[in-house]
């Protein structure tokens, strides 16, 4: 079985790299039509990638800061580095690269058939909350198709569509600081980067995390009429919070600067609740899943009894590291691991589906063997 099923998963994964490759180069040709060879036409082109530098000084750096949050929801199972720079890639590059070309386009139209505020109005409320996530959200349902085996369910789908959407924002960010630095005023600039980049950093993992969720959900459910309408409704849930965010915007954007922070901070502090909420729930359900699929390794005597509460531990991963170094890391990994293997072959039996997750089981318990054989003999036994 373990065969059968690997060598189709195996056939998807290099589609899938095809795939990727060409979304980004196409996003890559989007990004440098719009912002290097348009400028360029009106001999603007230095002044242009100065202020895009200028804005990638400020928001790059504030990106990987961004990044350390949903990384704390990653400690059990830390997904690979390449599905994880992919999901950021994949943001950044052509999530935004298609959106920018296509919301362009949208507003041009409108507004030329029925004025600059209007044109507006459709471009922030209607086209980018529809578009941006409809090109985040293929990015994680990408993952989900193509990386199956590193996509377990609700989490990953949370830990990916943050990247993706951090990305995404990371790049968004460069293109408005440099829009406020061309505007040569230092109060447009300062405003610029204090609203996108202190007060709505985390609106973008918000939105997109509605669709991680719903792919999750339909990763881990054996109902069919969930694996189709999770996702759908968490798409659904991704416009509609983008959109209230952007229309708040817009809609407050004649008021003076304090009426409009009187609406946008409460705002801002229920969607940052709402994304910390999430990620505190899942570390938490993630956690008791370890724990419930790790008891009987206790009883046969795979694991001891301090061993399983290390690892079903949030930070078991770092206090695994700090007493062992990478040989702890890796056997709190390939715990974790083998707990999930479990669920996702628990899943499948359910579902009379096939999975490669019960292949595992075995060899993981071999490994936890040995790397547990190999700490006694380096260092006098102690447990986890």
């Amino acid at each position: 079985m373990g065969m059968s099923v690997s060598r189709p998963y195996e056939t998807r994964q290099k589609v899938g790299a095809v795939l990727f490759g060409i979304g980004l180069l196409f996003g890559l040709i989007c990004l440098v039509l719009l912002f290097v060879a348009l400028p360029a036409t009106q001999g603007q082109l230095g002044q242009h990638i100065s202020a895009m530098l200028c804005g990638s000084a400020i928001a790059l750096p504030a990106m990987i800061v961004y990044l350390t949050v949903p990384r704390l929801l990653d400690r059990y199972d830390p997904e690979p580095w390449y599905a994880l720079v992919g999901a950021l890639a994949w943001g950044a590059i052509a999530a935004c690269g298609y959106s920018a070309l296509i919301n362009s386009i949208a507003g041009e139209v409108v507004t030329a058939s029925r004025g600059p505020a209007v044109g507006e109005a459709v471009s922030v409320v209607i086209s980018a909350p529809v578009v941006e996530e409809f090109w985040k959200c293929i990015g994680v349902f990408g993952i989900f198709y193509f990386l199956r085996r590193e996509f377990d369910g609700m989490v990953d789908g949370v830990i990916y569509a943050s990247f993706v959407a951090i990305g995404f924002a990371a790049f968004e960010n460069v293109i408005y600081y440099a829009r406020a630095g061309l505007s040569g005023s230092e109060i447009q600039f300062g405003g610029t980067v204090f609203m996108r980049g202190v007060l709505s950093p985390w609106c973008h993992p918000l939105f997109t995390s509605m669709f991680g969720l719903g792919i999750g959900i339909a990763r881990e459910s054996t109902r069919p009429i969930l694996k189709w309408l999770a996702p759908l409704a968490g798409y659904l849930a991704a416009v509609f919070l983008h959109a209230l965010w952007n229309g708040s915007a817009l809609l407050f954007s004649l008021a003076d600067q304090g009426e409009y922070l009187c609406f946008a901070l409460p705002l801002w502090f229920i969607f940052v609740a709402a994304f910390l909420g999430i990620i505190i729930v899942l570390v938490r359900r993630r956690g008791h899943i370890i724990r419930q699929y790790l008891q009987d390794e206790v009883a046969i005597g795979t694991l001891t009894p301090s061993e399983l509460n290390l690892v079903a531990s949030p930070w078991g991963i770092w206090r695994a590291k700090k007493l062992y170094g990478a040989r702890g890391r890796e056997f709190a990994r390939t715990v974790a691991r083998l707990a999930l293997s479990k669920w996702h072959t628990t899943r499948a039996m359910t579902a009379s589906n096939q999975t490669i997750s019960y292949g595992m089981i075995g060899p993981l318990r071999e490994k936890i063997a040995q790397l547990k054989h190999q700490q006694a003999q380096a260092a006098p036994p102690r447990p986890y």
